[in-house]
């Protein structure tokens, strides 16, 4: 699969500047100039597997996904521990869409499992092309769990993953934003074979942001919202008892670290499905097996940037007090092209038993940095680091009390940390284990 780097003309239109500065707390740093837009072409056979990607479903399995351009590939995957002797094989399901004059490939789904912990597997997609190679999570801490947001598929991205995968981790968590294809279906194929070095190798797990919309005019017969990335990027709601392919949950490290993907364009008001399932999920944990508890989400709650401001307000209103008495550890979100960090927070007030806020959405997107932080903004004494520049995050959760927060810039040919924090679970912190709620208002015991 060649990358093509799109003419300088063209990029133009999808670049937003030519001179990317910093805006961090600390000293000024001056990036080159920004990359262009890569569209990777497909060089595989048409009964060939590309977009290849491998995500986590269950306990102890993994699906694995890939496109077609021939209608009759087999949705097989035949896998083992050595190369080429693939002591296993499993079958799973296709599918394919339209939208407008766009006809996809097939889609194809194989969950492949049990697979024992922390263990490289081999294996072929459709009987036929490359062979891959996957590696299992580990069944206990420590994790290692990658963060990038607002991808895209640039130079800036490109960077990113570089650096992502030049040190070995467990799961890549991307809080949205994929490939910035916004309607135009072929940028949906290229991102898939752009990221497939990387997302064949480990499980990435995604939720979906403002660009996986993609919502057609209100014609008859016109594509439903999301129609691409449901298709396209399976999550295991299903598994987690989500009614909806936009929210769902999975447990890593056997069960000592839960990660909660919510829907920022589903409905969350009290009365919403997303809502009730939110307050099922997590009143069935139990902290005692369960040390960290982790949410994703596309729409920052906390945001000192001008980009994007008060976007994801509603949200926090409807459902800040669910994550907030579960004793979320943190919430990691995308959307605002920038890194942010807050100190732990309920209810925009500083409290030692709320989640730590996090905003990653930096990892490489067409659009371009928002640089515009406001000194004056009224969150701004909760905010204490934020910068406009690339980069990625890692979440080291080294046991059941503590874990290893650091936020990497990507600086040209490396990646230097910029931030970094040790984290204690609020389900080891005495203070915290017990809900501080009003006695006259019992309505959240309901909920959890």
């Amino acid at each position: 699969m060649r990358p093509k780097k799109v003419p300088a003309h063209f990029a133009f239109l999808l670049l937003a500047g030519t001179l990317l500065v910093s805006v961090a707390a600390g000293a000024e740093y001056v990036r080159p100039p920004p990359g262009r837009v890569i569209l990777t072409e497909n060089s595989q056979p048409p009964s060939h597997p590309q977009q290849v990607h491998v995500s986590l479903v269950g306990e102890n399995h993994m699906r694995v996904s890939w496109v077609t351009d021939a209608k009759h590939g087999h949705s097989v995957v035949d896998y083992g521990r050595a190369s080429g002797n693939y002591t296993s094989s499993a079958t799973g399901d296709h599918t394919s869409y339209r939208y407008f004059l766009y006809s996809s490939g097939k889609i194809h789904h194989v969950t492949i499992g049990p697979l024992d912990p922390d263990t490289v597997y081999f294996y072929r997609c459709g009987m036929v092309g490359d062979e891959f190679t996957l590696k299992t999570p580990p069944a206990a801490l420590p994790i290692e769990l990658a963060l990038a947001g607002d991808l895209g598929q640039t130079e800036w991205t490109a960077s990113t993953l570089a650096h992502v995968s030049k040190t070995d981790y467990d799961v890549l968590l991307v809080p949205g934003d994929l490939a910035y294809a916004d309607t135009q279906q072929p940028l949906w194929d290229t991102f898939g074979r752009f990221v497939q070095r990387h997302a064949s190798r480990r499980p990435w797990m995604v939720t979906e942001g403002n660009h996986e919309v993609e919502a057609g005019m209100a014609l008859p017969g016109a594509p439903d919202p999301f129609l691409a990335y449901t298709a396209r990027w399976r999550m295991p709601h299903e598994e987690s008892g989500s009614p909806s392919a936009l929210y769902y949950s999975f447990d890593a490290a056997g069960g000592a670290v839960h990660v909660v993907m919510l829907g920022s364009y589903a409905g969350f008001n009290s009365t919403s499905e997303q809502y009730g399932w939110l307050a099922r999920d997590l009143a069935r944990l139990d902290r005692r097996a369960t040390p960290w508890l982790v949410v994703l989400l596309h729409a920052p709650w906390y945001n000192t940037n001008a980009a994007h401001a008060g976007e994801g307000e509603a949200m926090r209103k409807a459902m800040e007090r669910l994550l907030y008495y579960a004793r979320v550890d943190v919430v990691f979100s995308g959307h605002v092209h920038a890194y942010e960090r807050f100190t732990r927070v309920y209810n925009n007030e500083a409290n030692p038993c709320g989640p730590v806020y996090i905003t990653i959405g930096d990892g490489g997107n067409r659009e371009g940095l928002a640089f515009d932080f406001q000194k004056n903004h009224k969150l701004a004494r909760l905010s204490l680091m934020r910068e406009a520049s690339f980069g990625h995050g890692r979440l080291s959760v080294v046991n059941a009390t503590t874990a290893r927060w650091a936020w990497h810039r990507n600086d040209d040919a490396e990646s230097t940390i910029r931030d970094e924090l040790w984290l204690e679970s609020l389900a080891a912190n005495a203070a915290c284990r017990q809900p501080q709620a009003n006695p006259a208002d019992d309505s959240w015991r309901d909920e959890l």
